[in-house]
């Protein structure tokens, strides 16, 4: 398997291929990144709402391969955003995880009620401390990524977002690639209701691949790192057949899928949320975001990546 990758600011190259590990039991995960590893993949995204670093962390040390070797990412709840929190919680995921260090650390959702201003002062923190290699953020809207550019005295990396044929986010993907922000993909299969779109399952048919591979491979095609997630380990592995090349009025085809539909994604909260600090009437906002993190009744919690 032959992956490209991106220069992030530290200088590390991140795959643009990684495995997503959000919203699976603990064999699945065990299972999953196994798989993954055996299959060539060098990158493995969680999260320490997703509750299963501790599994992610086990299957890492039984495995044969090293450590530097593998791009590790999590990211730190949005309750747990100001500055004290975001210490405890990543220094808690590292625990967990059996590492001294995150190749990627970011901010899972925005939070108007905590200034992000003292949250990426944290994050600067835990890399100025080498805890983490290069911090980023995730689910952030245009403004909101703008503003962390804007107050962050480290780079950020990367913009992790919902993103897939169905859900393309012109703008968002425009300034991204304007103020150098990675875009990770998270749920780039639409958790899978984008194989039943027309044009996906012609492409499959005529490629001869799964519609998983024709959409991972047109993400690739598009500039942004994909992070499909799978609880069967025959799919992890199939994922991960992207050495061959999409035609591109055949990608021009998939662009014009666009629904504007998005799977997970929230929209960001209005009002007079600021650069530098919060306000009363952004909690409406933020309560409908951090809703995606909130536990099911069977205790494993909602979040973002398919």
């Amino acid at each position: 398997m032959t992956v490209p990758t991106k220069t992030l600011p530290s200088g590390a190259e991140l795959p643009a291929l990684g495995l997503g590990t959000y919203d699976l039991n603990d064999g699945e995960t065990a299972d999953s990144v196994r798989a993954a590893l055996d299959a060539g993949y060098a990158h493995i995204d969680t999260a320490e709402g997703y509750r299963n670093e501790a599994v992610i962390g086990d299957a890492l040390a039984a495995s044969d391969v090293d450590r530097d070797d593998v791009f590790l990412t999590s990211k730190v709840l949005a309750k747990h955003l100001d500055y004290e929190s975001v210490i405890a919680s990543c220094e808690a995921s590292l625990d967990r995880l059996g590492t001294d260090y995150l190749d990627l650390y970011l901010v899972h959702w925005p939070n108007p009620a905590i200034s992000l201003r003292e949250t990426l002062r944290a994050m600067a923190e835990l890399r100025d401390r080498g805890l983490v290699r290069d911090v980023g953020v995730s689910n952030f809207s245009a403004y909101q990524l703008s503003c962390a550019h804007h107050v962050s005295d480290v780079p950020i990396a990367v913009n992790q977002i919902e993103y897939h044929p169905w859900f393309q986010r012109p703008d968002l993907v425009d300034y991204c690639r304007e103020s150098d922000t990675v875009i990770e993909a998270a749920a780039p299969l639409a958790r899978t209701d984008v194989f039943d779109d027309d044009v996906v399952a012609e492409l499959a048919e005529e490629y001869d691949k799964h519609p998983a591979q024709v959409v991972l491979r047109w993400a690739l095609d598009n500039d942004a790192v994909a992070l499909p997630r799978s609880s069967t380990p025959d799919h992890v592995r199939a994922n991960a057949d992207l050495d061959w090349e999409l035609d591109e009025a055949d990608r021009r085809r998939l662009d014009d899928r666009d629904r504007n539909r998005p799977v997970y994604d929230t929209r960001p909260a209005t009002g007079r949320t600021t650069c530098t600090g919060s306000s009363s009437d952004a909690l409406t906002g933020f309560q409908s975001q951090t809703a995606l993190l909130s536990s099911r009744s069977t205790g494993r919690p909602v979040s973002a990546d398919s």
